[in-house]
């Protein structure tokens, strides 16, 4: 994880955005994407960062998730990157032990699209 990236991290964790078991958490999956070969820096990573933190931390303070009007077309465009799917179905069900929270469907997704963006980044 470059610099900036983990700036990003300590900036939501410091202003109270997120906690610190969310921010302990999302540096853990980064570090798990980099390790697998992925280029995690501020510019590939950073919203997939900044949505992670926030949907995670929405489920902590109990806050209700909606189901969002393009889940339909989001679930489409996913059809042709079955292995981000999977990889977020596997970091909603580490979220899941790690905090005790589910994250919904729509969720899932959207962290999905966010996993094929970063997947179809150069190698480092």
């Amino acid at each position: 994880m470059d610099d900036q990236l983990a700036l990003r991290i300590r900036l939501f964790r410091e202003g109270g955005q997120v906690g610190p078991d969310v921010a302990e958490f999302v540096t853990t999956e980064l570090a798990a994407l980099e390790n697998e070969g992925n280029t995690v820096t501020e510019e590939s990573a950073g919203m997939l960062t900044s949505h992670l933190m926030m949907a995670l931390t929405r489920l902590m303070d109990g806050a209700p998730i909606e189901q969002f009007l393009t889940d339909d077309q989001v679930a489409a465009e996913l059809a042709d990157h079955p292995d981000a799917v999977a990889r977020a179905r596997l970091l909603a069900a580490r979220a899941r032990g790690a905090l005790g929270r589910t994250l919904p469907e729509s969720e899932i997704n959207f962290l999905a699209m966010h996993l094929a963006v970063l997947a179809q980044q150069p190698a480092r």
